[in-house]
């Protein structure tokens, strides 16, 4: 994830990474500086991020076309520029992000969690009629707005309850716990290190002296 700016373009990974920083310490979780000096490894990546603007005019849009032919003539006086002349006009901004985010243990590379594909949308609705507005609207606001006021339309969604859905592999899903994890390797090591260390048998001799057998004796 790298921060670009270009030409109308810009990418802030940087703010994508200091909110991950942010979730991972304020749930516990102690950010080391190398990689070498962590338990586990985190990776994010980013598949999507940036806005899209539209732009709708019904009527005649502003135009400079004639001033310009104009001037390229000599001797022909300025041609002021055609004003907007229009019944309404819509400016629309939409724009969508997509980060996947997965953590795995840095020494035996065994998956302990997945965040699933997160993807985020919202947008955003600037309308004008008859030169009145803007009438504001999209899911980055709190309902309607018309010239900064707030307005009830009786055509307003109302929130219901979601609805459950199933699980999917798009979903955030843990494959073990990290403290499970640790105390499985734990025992690993523990099993390991016993075994490989070879205990020493003691052995002790008889000092008992051995009674005489009498040589007419028989032996069973």
């Amino acid at each position: 994830m790298k921060t670009f700016k270009g030409n109308n373009v810009f990418i802030n990974s940087d703010y994508i990474i200091s909110a991950l920083r942010q979730k991972m310490t304020t749930t516990g979780c102690l950010i080391q500086p190398t990689k070498t000096e962590a338990d586990y490894i985190l990776e994010a990546r980013v598949g999507a991020l940036g806005t899209d603007t539209m732009e709708v005019t019904y009527g005649i849009p502003s135009s400079n076309g004639l001033g310009s032919a104009a001037s390229a003539l000599g001797g022909v006086p300025a041609v002021p520029a055609i004003p907007e002349i229009s019944v309404g006009k819509r400016n629309g901004v939409k724009g969508i992000s997509k980060v996947v985010v997965f953590a795995y243990h840095r020494e035996t590379s065994v998956p302990v969690w997945q965040s699933g594909s997160a993807i985020a949308r919202s947008d955003s609705r600037d309308s004008w009629f008859l030169g009145v507005g803007p009438l504001t609207r999209g899911s980055v606001y709190n309902g309607t707005y018309l010239a900064g006021n707030r307005i009830r339309s009786p055509f307003e969604k109302k929130g219901g309850v979601a609805e459950v859905k199933p699980l999917t592999m798009a979903d955030k899903h843990s494959y073990v716990h990290p403290a499970v994890l640790e105390q499985q390797l734990a025992a690993a090591k523990e099993l390991e290190s016993s075994a490989a260390t070879v205990k020493q048998v003691s052995h002790e001799k008889d000092e008992s002296p051995v009674p005489a057998v009498p040589k007419d004796a028989v032996v069973p």
